[in-house]
């Protein structure tokens, strides 16, 4: 075994093709080609992905692997050219957004591939690497210079170990690092002419070279930021973690994996010592509504940068706590309306109906045949007790089916359509024949509707509760469910709900054939469910990748413009006057450009965001941080 001697110079980097530089195999992207139209396309394909595996396992020599896998194709130049075009759009993503790195160090960057040439070339030379950095076979050519009938068989890269052969026939001095994906990439490092191999694991992960790395790149961004060079992105994506709660929609997992991001998902709600454990080192949390966010759990998040409420509501949430602590939190106030809407529409005709008692007759055998207490919604008074965006969908509906729609709210709200606003709550419950409560989370709304409502409202009233289990008093429902002063009602939310579907659910309510009860699953609609998974992954990616807090619940809220040709310094600090001066005191001592300046306050925290020109010291980050009040403080670039 040759050794190399640890040097101080010129660092070479060595990359690797298929499935590294490439999202993809090459020649199985050429098989797809060659093969188009043939019947037996699917099993030449797969025979190939076999023997490349076979090889790449070390089960058979690579020259036989190449031979096998050449033999099953008769691939022509104009096949090539059509490869090199779908090759251009398979580059991996976290090489191809640094080209800018490319550029500039395209002198001590190499491919060794034991793909061709033809291919190879053509692809990374937009990245500034030159063909004489390029080390790899090639094909051999009938007379006409058309039809592929072979390849180079003396190459060293078309027998085993030849990457590691060619690495040192090319004599480069200084330290050299591989960059790849498979064992024969390792073998540059165990051969001795490589000083260290980073195993490339963004498109394969291949469990046989991940011990023997020096270090797993995830992506090139992770390679460029341990050994310190510059990046197009100010932090690696792969060194995000997020923590997702609750069985939320798959659809958020695979958003944030596609971002990069190391992605945990757990089926159910922690408990808040659970919590605490588990919130260590992650950046992103991902949750419903029966994993509460305290201010203990905040103690123990040592990196959290977002909160994510896959639902309307927030009050599991400490806000304040979180803003104080940095954390910005998003929810999605607008996903489940319309499954909120139509669950409250089909309980009111059910109740109406009187359908829930019905049914349990039938299930007892009895047959109750009798329009007895059993009304139409049409032409009925419906009072919404909260217009905001779910009351006022549900005013929509309602009188679209013919309803009379009433409303009331503390806050001033335009009517939509024929809806009328009451004065007053008494009002309200005075006219109507159905109440519906649409309110939110807000503490002054506990136990907002309890015996002296319930009184209020008419004789033989329908009642619904789609919003916030506190808001209602339980007992009281039950006793005017009981005395029939209530004919019916819906509850879909509970002071106390179980942590679980393991635990049991106990209430005054069990029982009463003339209640409707849900599992707080107004808004758990496939539908619902997906637009909530696309929602709230946008907002936290959008604030991890350009600063916007646009529809933060607890941080002021800014929607900024796109990041271009500058780095973006974020401040955020407890709200204190003079700390925009001292911002721009720091900027003005290093000599700072400043692009453009954002800021916005709420009653806690500021948010200033400052978008400056490339060019200043990396010692302006320490003075910003030390500036008095400071919460948190990140560049972006």
């Amino acid at each position: 075994m040759t050794s190399i001697t640890k040097s101080t110079q010129t660092k070479h980097i060595v990359i690797d093709f298929d499935s590294t530089f490439l999202q993809v195999e090459a020649l199985e992207e050429l098989a797809d080609i060659v093969l188009k139209g043939s019947a037996d396309k699917k099993v030449i394909v797969n025979k190939i992905k076999e023997i490349t595996k076979l090889g790449v396992d070390g089960k058979i020599s690579f020259h036989e692997s190449l031979s096998r896998r050449m033999a099953l194709l008769t691939p022509s130049r104009k096949d090539l050219e059509k490869l090199v075009k779908r090759l251009k759009k398979k580059i991996s993503p976290s090489f191809s957004r640094n080209k800018r790195f490319f550029k500039k160090y395209h002198g001590q960057v190499y491919i060794i591939s034991n793909g061709f040439k033809e291919f190879i070339d053509p692809v990374v030379v937009k990245y500034h690497i030159d063909s004489d950095h390029v080390c790899a076979n090639t094909f051999v050519f009938d007379e006409s210079g058309e039809q592929i009938i072979g390849f180079d068989e003396d190459n060293l890269l078309a027998h085993s170990k030849g990457k590691s052969k060619t690495l040192k026939a090319m004599n480069l001095e200084g330290e050299i690092y591989v960059i790849g994906d498979a064992y024969t990439d390792y073998e540059m490092k165990e051969a001795g002419v490589a000083h260290k191999f980073f195993a490339f694991t963004e498109n394969v992960l291949r469990e046989n070279i991940l011990d023997k790395a020096d270090h797993i790149a995830p992506s090139f961004d992770e390679f460029l930021y341990v050994n310190q060079l510059p990046m197009a992105i100010s932090y690696p994506k792969n060194r995000i973690k997020v923590l997702i709660l609750e069985n939320i929609h798959q659809h958020a997992v695979q958003t944030f994996e596609k971002e990069g991001y190391q992605v945990e998902s757990i089926g159910r709600a922690l408990s808040e010592k659970e919590l605490c454990e588990k919130i260590k080192g992650v950046s992103i949390i991902g949750i419903r509504s029966k994993t509460h966010i305290t201010a203990k759990v905040l103690e123990h998040a040592n990196r959290l940068m977002v909160v994510g409420a896959f639902c309307i509501g927030t009050n599991q949430i400490d806000l304040g706590a979180c803003a104080r602590k940095g954390v910005i939190t998003f929810n999605a106030p607008y996903s489940n309306t319309r499954s909120v809407v139509e669950m409250a529409i089909a309980e009111m005709i059910m109740l109406m109906r009187r359908i829930p008692s019905m049914s349990q007759g039938m299930h007892k055998g009895v047959w109750n045949k009798s329009a007895n207490n059993s009304f139409e919604i049409r032409g009925k008074k419906l009072g919404i007790v909260g217009y905001g965006n779910i009351g006022a969908q549900l005013s929509v509906l309602a009188e679209a089916m013919g309803m009379e729609v009433y409303y009331y709210d503390l806050v001033e709200k335009l009517a939509l359509g024929n809806a009328k606003k009451m004065e007053s709550l008494k009002e309200l419950l005075h006219k109507v024949d159905i109440v519906s409560l649409h309110v939110d989370g807000r503490p002054e709304n506990r136990q907002h509707f309890g015996e002296k409502e319930f009184k209020q409202m008419r004789k033989g009233a329908i009642f619904l509760n789609l919003s916030r289990g506190f808001v209602v008093d339980i007992p009281a429902l039950a006793k005017r469910l009981k005395d029939g002063r209530i004919l019916g009602a819906a509850v879909d939310v509970f002071p106390k709900e179980p942590k679980s579907n393991a635990d049991e659910f106990v209430s005054e309510l069990r029982g009463l054939d003339n209640v409707i009860l849900s599992p707080h699953i107004g808004g758990s609609t496939q539908e619902a469910q997906a637009n909530i998974a696309a929602y709230v992954p946008a907002r936290i990616i959008d604030y991890i990748n350009a600063g916007n807090s646009f529809g933060s619940v607890n941080f002021p809220n800014l929607q900024l413009p796109v990041l271009r040709n500058a780095h973006r310094l974020i401040h955020l600090h407890h709200n204190q006057p003079g700390i925009l001066a001292k911002i721009n005191s720091v900027l003005a001592k290093h000599k700072i450009n400043i692009v453009g300046q954002y800021l916005k306050t709420n009653e806690e925290i500021g948010y200033v965001i400052t978008d400056v020109s490339t060019k200043y010291s990396k010692e302006v980050f320490d003075s910003l941080k030390d500036i008095d009040q400071t919460i948190k403080f990140r560049v972006l670039y």
